[in-house]
């Protein structure tokens, strides 16, 4: 059964324009698309005011707040808390393995 894509979650990237921060947006999107592919409805961006804005929301809860949450989201926690809120059973693969410590 698939879902049709208004009914999935949606995401929104906001990044600030006066930073310079379009690409890092863009690529944390393509990461959450390549994951993600058949449980979003949507990955968008969207420029925000100068002021160093860096917002990700899953439908209407921030997510991640770069001032909030000191600094940037790495990968990983950036998929883990998507897939927590969308679908807890996913496997992320690597990402859910616990490190070697090398």
């Amino acid at each position: 059964m698939t879902t049709i894509p208004s009914q999935k979650p949606k995401i929104t990237i906001t990044y600030c324009i006066g930073c310079n921060w379009m690409l890092r947006a863009a690529w944390m999107a393509q990461e959450l698309l390549s994951t993600f592919q058949d449980q979003l409805g949507a990955v968008s961006l969207a420029p925000g005011e100068v002021g160093g804005i860096f917002e990700i929301r899953l439908d209407q809860e921030l997510i991640w707040e770069r001032k909030r949450d000191g600094g940037f989201p790495d990968v990983k926690e950036l998929k883990t808390r998507v897939r927590d809120r969308i679908n807890p059973q996913q496997d992320l693969g690597h990402l859910d393995r616990a490190t070697s410590g090398e």
